[in-house]
């Protein structure tokens, strides 16, 4: 089950980054969107091994740092 959550995780920050680089009048990514795949993240975190957990950290990273709200 571990797995399925990381992999889950990984789905949705790479969803969310794809929305966000081709959001030109489609579904641009929303607080909820972001919140979702933080909660994700953190769900996968718990069962991880520690090369998933630093997997992990760089996806939320990348939530930061890609996903930008203010637009």
């Amino acid at each position: 089950m571990a797995n399925n959550l990381f992999e889950q995780a990984k789905e949705m920050v790479a969803n969310l980054t794809n929305m966000n680089q081709n959001s030109q009048g489609g579904h641009a990514p929303n607080a909820s969107d972001k919140e979702a795949a933080r909660k994700a993240i953190q769900a996968a975190y718990n069962d991880a091994t520690p090369e998933q957990k630093k997997q992990l950290d760089q996806f939320e990273q990348q939530l930061d740092e890609k996903i930008n709200l203010h637009s």
